[in-house]
Order: structure tokens, then C-alpha cells, then sequence
């Protein structure tokens, strides 16, 4: 029997029930892998219900750094008779089956090329654990035990995590222990351990940490010195707020106990929009974080602070859509929806992180964005990286940097000026009017319209002052690009033949695949957007390419269609490449897709 042989580069994927326990064990065999210093990339895909579908948790062991999904198993663990067959299905050839052998295997399960490592799961459980509750919680726990013999992992690694997981309740350790031994034990007893596939010990990730994206865009807005969110829960943004929460009860609360900072679920997204915008009104620096469906709720909000000229940060956690879709899978099919929010002309501000550490630093970018714009600005995130763990370098803050609140005029200004102030008037030639907060001066008091408005304020349905007004507007979306980061490049061929562009997730599958083009001798180069509207970057990389193709999150192409509206790139110039089935992009799917696209250009 052929068997998979690898060090350090492997996917093993657990199929579970959801609500049997499985997250913790699941979690701690991918942990074990990051103790002994290797890179992991963990996905979570579970269902939107609460309990009883199947769900899928993959950790990808990369010594080579590749941490995004690639597609196929080495390993299974094969625990949900509902879709053992699929899962079967799944394994690469030489594979490993780790199965619970309790019960006969279903002759209509069996494959000629792949390893089946039957382990007495349930049994073993019954026989050594009487509380039913803690039998099944532990019985995920014996398949690790399990799983440390096949890859020669030493069971001190996992004591030493679960005494990290109960800190507190040394009760739990005596049964964890007890599992792990049992699983560990029989399959010494009754397998070669290791089996092809090993884990051996490096220092590759000794200064790393690991982290989800929502997590860092809650800490960020904390740095970022938000005090407000109005919210209204929705899946996968629900953790930007518990994340904001945690770290504001242990940094914005005095000694006596007080709360510096407003968290308020509304009783709907659209009250969650108004929340935010009153308080950035009023100087605050508030936020919300929600998903497509959210977004589509808040668009009136979403419209009036772009024309009334009011900060606002949203985060956006994508998932699939349209209305409530898939709410527990990936893509990024908001993009259109964010850029052109609301009825009327508007445009906004988007920024677009691939990686926890962005998360972090875009989060605190948004918020002095949005000040100094006195507009909406979106921070795009998805599913894949806001609620999945990323092996990341520590996050980083200056000591010395100094938030941006833009153009706000204070008392002694107001007090001081010999002219008028004017809310609307442009004084720079850059867009932005001057603002003062509420209260602060009387010269400074004005009137915020959602209706039509001159330069001074004033209601008017003059055409010609309002049009002028929307141009004004329009100049300062424009001078936004002077201040937003800009795109990153991977130059690998000098003729500029082909050249791929992607934003947020899929950069990390697609330098992948590009690393394998280029072993088969297909050079490409990379341009990963991360903010909009685009610079002049973006066109030159389009321009100067022989064949363009964009990797597009989505069913029509929406990454692709703001180029061309933005920059006025000819459509026929850029070819697409959609994946928006809901998992996360794969590598061997870029590769792929890529050889047939450049070979189609070729002919």
C-alpha cells in the first residue's frame, strides 16, 4: 500500500457533528503543532445552525510557510457518518483514515490507495468514562491522543495544553489525560507509529503569535481611541464587538470601576448606523461592524453621512450572499455594495486587509480616514480571515503616533477668526471643509442637512449650488488616494507578460500557486489592492501587462468591474477568475484556473 511520506508539510482535516465538542480537541491538536515552532493555517468551516450538520476543521502544517488552503487531505479524521463517504472521497492517495472502529466499516467506504487506522473510539469511551456528557466531549480527545502517536508527537506537548486550557478546574485534567493515553496506547499497540507523515520539532515561529482578524480589528479600534459602536449582532462580525469589549474593559476602565466607552446593541441595523453616526456628530470616534445583509440596512445612514459629511467606520466581516445566503461561509461579494452604498451619486473610501496584522493596522488607518475625509470609510474583511486563527508577528504599536482628526476647528480658532464660518466651504482646494464639534463655540453652530445644502449649509434645491456642492464631495474621495496605502508588488518577469490582481484572502493561496507556476517555468506577477479608490499604481501594472486577470470572491466578477468603471481600463483588456462557492480559495484551484487562462491567451 502506497503511503503519503512528509515532514512538517501536510492537511489534516477533522469531520465532525457540530455541537459534540470537537472545536477544543481540534484546537488542540493544531496548537501542538505551533508548540513545536511550525507554521499552521486553520480553517474552521461549520454550519450556520446551532447543532447536528456536519462541520470541518483543517489545519494545514506548512515548514515551507504555506499556510492558506490548498485543497485535499493527507490525514482524516473521520468521526460524521453523514459524510464519511465524502470525506473518504477527500484523502489524497496514500492518505491516512483515522476512523472510530467501534462499528464495521461500510464496505462502500473502502479505497485500494488509502491508509485506514481503525480506533475503537466510542468503545474505549464507554468503557472508561461513565458521565455521558464527558463521554463524548472526550472521545474527540482520544483521536488526538491517537494522532500523536502517528505523527511520534510526545503526550507531555498535550498535557502541558490542557492544563493551558483549564487553568483553573485541575478536575478536567485527570480525563483528558486518561483520553489522550488511551488513544495514544492503542494505536502504538496496533499501528507503526509514526506512520509516513511526521512532526519534527522546529524554531520557525518562536516569535510568533496566533490570532484571528476580528480579534486585531477590535484591538485596533481600541488604539485607534474609539469609545462608541452601536451594533446589532450578525455572523462573522459579532467578534469584532467581543473583541472591542474585552479589550476595552481591561484599558478603558478607571481604578473605581468607570467606563470610559459606549457599547450598544440596537434593536436593529439600522438604529446600530444612526447610533454611529450621532456619536461621531458629536466627536466621538465611533463604529460598527456588520456583514452584507447589515450593510444593505444601513445604506440610508451609509448615505446621509456621506453627503452631511460625518466620519463613520464600518467593518464588514463578508460572507455569502445575496440575503442571508450562506452566513457561515467566505466570499467577497460586497464590493459594489460598499463602494457605491446608498441611493444617489456616492463613492467611499474601502480598505482591503490580507492578514491579521492589517486587520490591526487598517482598523486604526480607517478611523483617521474617515476623520480627516468626514465620510464613511469600510474596512472589507471576510469570514476566512476574521474568524479563523493566523500565525502572525507580534502586533506593533508607535508609542509616538498621533491619531488624525482632521480639519476641526476649536475654540480659540473659532474665537480668533475674522471671517465666517462656513461648514461647506472649501478653504484648501483639496475637497474637505472645516468642522467643529458640538458645542464648542457659537460661531461654530450650523445646521446638518441630509437635504439639499450650499456651501454655507443652507437648504437649497438651487441646481447649480448643489451640483457644485456633489463636486466638491467627489474632489475629496479623489485626494483620499495621497493617503491610503498603497498597493504591493511581486515583479517575477521583466517582459510583464502576465499579471495577477487580488485583494484581502486570496493573495496568500495565490503566491502559492504562483511559486508552483514558476517551477514549471509560467512566470507571473502579483498586484494585491488593498485600498480604494485606486492609485495610479494599479493602472500602470494593468496597463503594462500583456494579460491581466483578476481573482475575483465572487459570482460577477466585482473586482474586475471596478477597475474598469474606476480607471477606465477596456474590459476585453482583463480576464476573471471566480471562486464563490463559499470555502476559501485554494492554491491547486489557482493553478489550475491560471494555466488555462494564460494557455487560452497563448493560442
Amino acid at each position: 500500500m502506497k503511503q503519503i511520506e512528509a515532514t512538517n508539510e501536510f492537511v489534516i482535516r477533522f469531520a465532525n457533528i457540530n455541537g459534540t465538542g470537537s472545536a477544543s480537541a481540534n484546537g488542540m491538536l493544531a496548537k501542538s503543532f505551533f508548540k513545536l515552532g511550525l507554521p499552521i493555517g486553520p480553517k474552521n468551516i461549520f454550519p450556520s445552525n446551532i447543532q447536528g450538520l456536519p462541520t470541518w476543521y483543517e489545519v494545514r502544517v506548512s515548514e515551507a510557510g504555506y499556510t492558506g488552503r490548498r485543497g485535499g487531505s493527507d490525514v482524516t479524521v473521520a468521526m460524521n457518518p453523514q459524510t464519511f463517504k465524502q470525506d473518504v472521497e477527500h484523502l489524497h492517495p496514500g492518505g491516512y483514515l483515522v476512523y472510530d472502529s467501534t462499528k464495521r466499516l461500510n464496505e462502500d467506504h473502502k479505497r485500494n490507495d488509502i491508509n485506514y487506522i481503525g480506533v475503537p473510539i466510542s468503545e474505549m469511551a464507554r468503557d472508561h468514562f461513565l458521565n455521558a456528557k464527558s463521554r463524548e466531549m472526550l472521545k474527540n480527545v482520544i483521536y488526538v491522543g491517537a494522532l500523536a502517536a502517528l505523527f511520534d508527537i510526545e503526550l507531555e506537548v498535550f498535557y502541558g495544553l490542557v492544563r493551558e486550557q483549564f487553568p483553573t478546574k485541575p478536575k478536567l485534567h485527570d480525563g483528558n489525560f486518561k483520553a489522550l493515553d488511551l488513544g495514544y496506547n492503542y494505536t502504538k499497540e496496533h499501528y507503526p507509529c509514526p506512520c509516513g507523515i511526521k512532526v519534527s520539532k522546529r524554531e520557525l515561529v518562536t516569535s510568533k503569535i496566533i490570532l484571528n482578524g476580528n480579534e486585531a480589528l477590535g484591538l485596533g479600534a481600541v488604539y485607534a481611541g474609539a469609545t462608541v459602536v452601536g451594533w446589532y449582532p450578525l455572523t462573522p462580525s459579532t467578534s469584532v464587538i467581543e473583541s472591542f469589549s474585552k479589550y476595552c474593559n481591561k484599558f478603558r476602565k478607571s481604578k473605581d470601576g468607570a467606563q470610559h466607552y459606549a457599547i450598544i446593541q440596537a434593536e436593529d441595523e439600522i438604529a446600530a448606523a444612526g447610533m454611529v453616526v450621532g456619536a461621531s456628530w458629536n466627536g466621538a470616534r465611533a463604529f460598527t461592524a456588520t456583514s452584507g445583509p447589515g450593510i444593505s440596512l444601513m445604506s440610508e445612514f451609509i448615505g446621509y453621512a456621506y453627503y452631511a459629511e460625518i466620519p463613520m467606520v464600518l467593518f464588514n466581516i463578508q460572507r455569502c450572499g445575496p440575503s442571508t445566503g450562506m452566513p457561515t461561509r467566505t466570499q467577497q461579494s460586497d464590493l459594489l455594495l460598499c463602494a457605491y452604498a446608498s441611493h444617489g451619486d456616492t463613492k467611499h473610501i474601502m480598505l482591503f486587509p490580507s492578514s491579521v496584522k492589517e486587520c490591526f493596522e487598517f482598523s486604526v488607518r480607517a478611523f483617521d480616514l474617515a476623520d480627516r475625509y468626514q465620510t464613511p470609510v469600510f474596512v472589507m474583511s471576510d469570514l476566512e480571515l476574521g474568524m479563523n486563527d493566523y500565525v502572525s508577528a507580534p502586533l506593533q504599536w508607535d508609542e509616538s503616533y498621533q491619531h488624525d482628526r482632521g480639519k476641526v476647528l476649536n475654540h480659540e480658532t473659532l474665537d480668533s477668526m475674522k471671517d465666517k464660518f462656513y461648514r461647506y466651504l472649501d478653504i484648501d482646494d483639496d475637497g474637505v471643509p472645516y468642522r467643529t464639534y458640538p458645542g464648542i463655540h457659537p460661531s461654530g453652530a450650523y445646521f446638518t442637512r441630509g437635504s439639499g445644502h450650499d456651501k454655507f449649509g443652507r437648504y437649497t434645491e438651487d441646481g447649480g449650488l448643489y451640483q457644485e456642492n456633489m463636486e466638491r464631495i467627489s474632489k475629496k474621495f479623489h485626494t483620499a488616494i495621497n493617503h491610503l496605502p498603497k498597493p504591493r508588488k511581486i515583479i517575477r518577469d521583466d517582459s510583464f507578460g502576465v499579471g495577477i490582481v487580488s485583494i484581502g484572502t486570496t493573495s496568500e493561496p495565490l503566491h502559492e500557486a504562483a511559486e508552483i507556476l514558476k517551477t514549471r517555468g509560467v512566470q507571473v506577477n502579483e498586484m494585491l489592492i488593498v485600498s480604494f479608490p485606486f492609485g495610479d499604481e494599479v493602472r500602470e501594472f494593468c496597463e503594462n501587462h500583456q494579460q491581466v486577470i483578476v481573482i475575483d470572491q465572487n459570482r460577477d466578477a466585482q473586482l474586475k468591474t471596478l477597475l474598469v468603471n474606476e480607471l477606465g481600463l477596456n474590459p476585453e483588456s482583463l480576464d476573471s477568475i471566480c471562486s464563490y462557492d463559499g470555502n476559501p480559495v485554494m492554491a491547486s484551484f489557482l493553478v489550475e484556473s491560471l494555466s488555462k487562462k494564460i494557455k487560452e491567451n497563448a493560442l
